[in-house]
């Protein structure tokens, strides 16, 4: 099996929808309630579906960069505003941290080897 895509909902499709458009996320379905996006690099999908009430925000969106100081500052710069600027983890990763306009938790990150083979990756059964 692959993994196909991740839908959050939103409260506003339309802003959302913005919103994912100016962080770099490339439009393929548009209606009045769901969209879909390629992601800004690569294959990957991600879709909005508009709810009605309120939103709890559950999901953690990961856009990983191989240089994550320009990039936030890049986004800096286009208005985005980061609950932390890049900062190193105990979990060896490099991140930093917005939300969307729904508060659903966006990580700008970099791992490297680490994000497949940190030290303490369960060892492949013989």
């Amino acid at each position: 099996m692959r993994l196909n895509q991740i839908t959050l909902p939103v409260s506003d499709i339309a802003r959302s929808k913005d919103f994912y458009r100016r962080l770099g996320f490339r439009l393929l379905v548009d209606s009045p309630h769901y969209c879909r996006f390629l992601a800004p690099e690569g294959d990957t999908t991600f879709s909005l579906h508009a709810e009605t009430g309120s939103i709890t925000p559950g999901a953690v969106i990961y856009l990983e960069s191989d240089d994550v100081e320009a990039r936030h500052d890049a986004l800096v710069e286009a208005g985005f505003r980061f609950e932390y600027p890049p900062r190193d983890e105990s979990w060896l990763w490099r991140e930093a941290v917005l939300l969307d306009p729904d508060g659903h938790r966006i990580k700008l990150y970099h791992a490297g080897a680490n994000r497949i083979d940190p030290p303490w990756r369960v060892k492949p059964e013989a």
